[in-house]
């Protein structure tokens, strides 16, 4: 057995990509369009396992409330230094809603509301703004 992919609905797909490939540093594997189906999928996946991708699906005329995706739970990603990560998603106008006071773990939400744990690789040591920051909603 072998794991393939991860797919999230979308619901604009143009603030997806700006969030998990500029922000979490992702990169675009393929893309497929079908018209007769009125949807894109979009592959992408990380530089450190590009065997584990993440799918998404953006259906193009849909109205569906996919509602705030607490059912899914949420994607993990290491990253190189967590302090970086945070600040660039946060420049993009993220929320840190779990900020890495502890300098191994946060939590923030993509634009479809989907929680998104980011894990240190290794432990930094403790560090401000971070290490005095509040949790903000919920993740």
């Amino acid at each position: 057995m072998k794991y393939l992919h991860t797919m999230v609905r979308v619901r604009d797909l143009d603030a997806s990509l700006r969030f998990y490939c500029e922000g979490l540093g992702l990169h675009e594997v393929r893309r497929k369009e079908v018209p007769e189906g009125k949807y894109t999928l979009v592959f992408l996946s990380a530089p450190d396992s590009p065997e584990a991708e993440l799918e998404l699906t953006w259906n193009w005329d849909s109205q569906e409330d996919y509602g705030s995706a607490r059912n899914f739970g949420h994607l993990a990603f290491r990253v190189e230094d967590i302090y970086v990560t945070c600040a660039r998603l946060q420049a993009m106008g993220c929320t840190i809603h779990r900020p890495p006071r502890d300098g191994h773990m946060a939590f923030v939400r993509s634009p479809d509301l989907i929680s998104i744990e980011l894990l240190q690789e290794g432990h930094l040591p403790p560090r401000e703004p971070w290490a005095s920051m509040p949790n903000t909603g919920s993740w």
